[in-house]
């Protein structure tokens, strides 16, 4: 452990931002820690701020309540309040240490201890902390090497770690997926293996999370590979078996990081399981559903049934089957094609409405919303060619048949 700066970098430009400045002359001892730290290092963008601070909650408040800073508390409990800043918010956390632990939550004492701050973290490139002055702090000693060399590693004993909160195990496993660049250290996979059934305590949304954004790496598959051979997959409650020859196939073709997308590629069946152990939202839930469930016609079903696959699914909807049409074993040769297609091609309105049909004599009622189903299906065996003088002319028909 160390009591001196481990580094000097030059002061990042999201540094130099003045209500962070302000902040930080407000809480005085306070350096940023984790994540904004690990990525400067990296050179990537930064995300989410965190500071830390030996300062009390009750002191962080009144300094920032007196400096004219809305502040909201957030997690009082774990010593961490929320400032609200002109453009983004920063979570400000007390120094602490570990008092009892249960797999899920954590009591926690506070401290004026850098070092002991940095111990009870997950990662070792995780416990790096970063001052005004462009100072880094490695109070383990190792968090500046290995998030340089791509290793990804527990702080101290992996299943120590593990142990207080099972959540870790899956945000290892994250964590190489974005920034392993070394192979996962056997010791510690075998450590995940004998606590994946702490998974099971796990909430839905904590899941999901930690999920999607493994997802979301640039290339997920070596990851999500470990994951499924050391049975975390299944650990977690969710549907066997993966199809990871879909995924690998869908990252040829589509490197933008689509994480429902990629996650319905892995999906042979177990959709609503699925939903429901990751509490997926109803939006990401109907999405899901449809990706898994929808198919595009073959790719020599001519125009008129690509136009009205387009039409019916909209662009993304049509750009997602047809990536996962690809993934899962379609001849990806007219893929560019087909999505070009669906890009440029001008999605069209059925011209009429229901109150046209009211004109026509109809009556308000389940009838009209009938007819107009029945004429947008005819309208589109033509390829949405008729206009409306032809659309009023087949609802006309329709009404003369059905008297």
């Amino acid at each position: 452990m160390t009591a001196a700066p481990a580094r000097r970098i030059a002061i990042p430009e999201w540094l130099t931002a003045p209500s962070l400045q302000h902040l930080l002359d407000l809480l005085g001892p306070a350096r940023f820690v984790g994540g904004a730290v690990r990525d400067t290092l990296l050179e990537r963008k930064v995300g989410d701020l965190d500071l830390a601070t030996p300062l009390t909650p009750d002191a962080v408040i009144q300094r920032l309540e007196a400096g004219g800073v809305r502040v909201i508390p957030t997690g009082l409990a774990h010593g961490t309040v929320t400032a609200v800043l002109d453009h983004r918010s920063v979570e400000i956390t007390t120094l602490r240490r570990d008092v009892e632990t249960d797999g899920r939550h954590a009591v926690v004492a506070f401290t004026d201890d850098w070092a002991e701050d940095a111990a009870r973290r997950d990662l070792t490139m995780n416990a790096l902390y970063l001052d005004r002055a462009g100072d880094v702090w490695d109070p383990l000693g190792t968090g500046i090497a290995d998030a340089l060399a791509g290793r990804v590693r527990f702080v101290g004993d992996a299943g120590a770690r593990i142990e207080e909160d099972a959540l870790r195990i899956l945000r290892f496993y994250r964590f190489q997926a974005h920034y392993g660049r070394m192979p996962i250290d056997p010791e510690i996979r075998l450590a995940c293996c004998r606590r994946a059934k702490l998974l099971g305590q796990l909430s839905g949304e904590r899941i999901r999370v930690e999920l999607l954004k493994l997802l979301q790496a640039e290339d997920p598959l070596p990851s999500l590979t470990a994951l499924v051979e050391d049975a975390i997959w299944r650990k977690l409650g969710l549907p066997e078996p993966v199809a990871l020859n879909r995924l690998a196939r869908l990252l040829r073709h589509d490197p933008e990081p689509d994480a429902l997308r990629r996650l319905a590629s892995l999906l042979k069946s177990g959709v609503t399981e699925t939903v429901m152990r990751l509490r997926l939202s109803n939006d990401e839930a109907e999405r899901l559903h449809a990706l898994v469930e929808w198919t595009l016609p073959e790719w020599d079903a001519g125009p008129i049934a690509h136009h009205r696959a387009l039409y019916e699914r909209g662009r993304r909807g049509y750009r997602d089957l047809a990536l996962l049409a690809v993934a899962r074993g379609r001849d990806p040769g007219p893929l560019a094609d087909h999505i070009a297609m669906a890009a440029s091609w001008p999605i069209p309105s059925l011209p009429i409405r229901g109150r046209d049909l009211v004109s026509l004599g109809m009556s308000p009622g389940p009838a009209i919303s009938e007819t107009l189903r029945r004429v947008e299906s005819w309208w589109a065996e033509g390829d949405f060619t008729a206009d409306r003088d032809a659309c009023l002319a087949e609802a006309g028909r329709l009404l003369a048949t059905a008297t």
